[in-house]
């Protein structure tokens, strides 16, 4: 990881294909129920459901759908895609267009802002394409945290955030290759912003208890000889700022990204450093990884070292949430509720958090070598 000859040394995970529900993933196909005939969708899939709009759940929904046809009056909606406490996404038709709507029903600060500034992104890739495909902006609005796009053509490269097997060698080339050509994008200046303190989000970690004293002192130390190396706004790289496989669409015309909500100028790598986060199982795409950050020199390696160390501790944070929350589930076991399935999940989370600290630990070595060069 530090060298191209590092080794992977993670304990295997459940080797059983996990059962996808429908959908899941970014959007997508529609289950497909009844007889009645819809507009076709990409691909030639036929949209086809129906809208439960009855009970409090239904009210909501009747809400966001409103929001939709405030902006976008053509928008006939056909079916839930993904729903969470968070935001509803909902796939339709404007005229002989698919589309997608996202609403938020959240309207927290922290999710609004990440809304608006996935809002923000798509406005500016009207003036400006980036060089990777990405959904085209139908409508949007910011105030009320809807937003309108098409509905691409693909299949997500993942189902899920850590696939459990290693996707294909040809899905990984081509995810690769558009994670490539992104971070080579130079927007005009002003379009996008940082959306990452690196100083702040390492202290954070280290008064969290998460960073060790020489873990905070070695990331500093990276940082200040990457500022060195030519300032962070010099080091600066356009990234997708979420490069997960599940956010990549595999069409015949090339990938697909979606979810712009985190777009923005990080230092190099930060693509880079997701994606092999998420590679657990695929050891020869995390050394592709780890050349292609060392190519562009010493400080893009340490800014994909820093990178990597933040990514993989934001992982840790969010599984061992998960973990918690499972247990707490599962307990107490009631014959009503087989604790079967909950018991297999959580095995699932604890194989993936155990890996997820080898890894951890693995970068951390990493970074001490990288700082012993210097």
């Amino acid at each position: 990881m530090y060298t191209a000859s590092s080794s992977v040394s993670a304990p295997s995970r459940l080797q059983q294909r996990t059962v996808v529900p429908a959908g899941s993933g970014p959007y997508p196909v529609p289950a497909q129920t009844g007889r009645a005939r819809r507009p076709a969708g990409p691909m030639g899939q036929p949209l086809s459901g129906r809208i439960d709009l009855s009970g409090p759940q239904g009210a909501q929904l009747r809400k966001a759908v409103a929001s939709v046809h405030r902006i976008c009056p053509e928008f006939h909606p056909v079916q839930v895609l993904r729903r969470s406490g968070r935001s509803v996404l909902i796939v339709g038709t404007t005229g002989r267009t698919t589309a997608v709507a996202k609403c938020l029903l959240d309207h927290s600060p922290a999710w609004a802002e990440r809304l608006r500034h996935e809002i923000a992104s798509y406005r500016a890739f009207v003036r400006h394409r980036p060089p990777v495909r990405a959904p085209r902006l139908i409508a949007a609005d910011p105030e009320n945290c809807t937003l309108v796009i098409e509905r691409m053509p693909g299949r997500p490269a993942a189902l899920t955030r850590h696939p459990v097997e290693a996707p294909p060698r040809a899905d990984l080339r081509a995810v690769l290759g558009a994670v490539v050509r992104l971070n080579s994008w130079r927007p005009p200046a002003g379009m996008f912003d940082a959306p990452l303190d690196y100083g702040s989000r390492i202290s954070r970690y280290h008064e969290l208890g998460l960073f060790t004293d020489r873990d905070l002192g070695d990331l500093q130390k990276l940082l200040h000889g990457v500022a060195q190396a030519g300032g962070r706004q010099g080091m600066a790289q356009f990234c997708h700022g979420d490069a997960l496989l599940s956010n990549m669409l595999l069409s015949p015309t090339g990938p697909v990204l979606v979810d712009w909500e985190h777009a923005g100028w990080y230092l190099p790598g930060y693509d880079l450093a997701t994606l092999w986060s998420v590679l657990g199982d695929a050891p020869m795409a995390r050394r592709q990884i780890s050349q292609l950050a060392q190519q562009q020199g010493t400080a893009a390696r340490d800014a994909f070292l820093v990178n990597l160390m933040l990514v993989l501790t934001r992982e840790i944070r969010t599984y061992e949430t998960a973990v918690q929350r499972t247990m707490r589930e599962a307990s107490p076991v009631t014959a009503a509720q087989p604790p079967a399935a909950g018991m297999a999940a959580g095995e699932e989370q604890r194989l993936l958090l155990r890996r997820l600290h080898d890894d951890c630990a693995l970068a951390r070595r990493a970074v001490r070598a990288a700082v012993g060069t210097r």
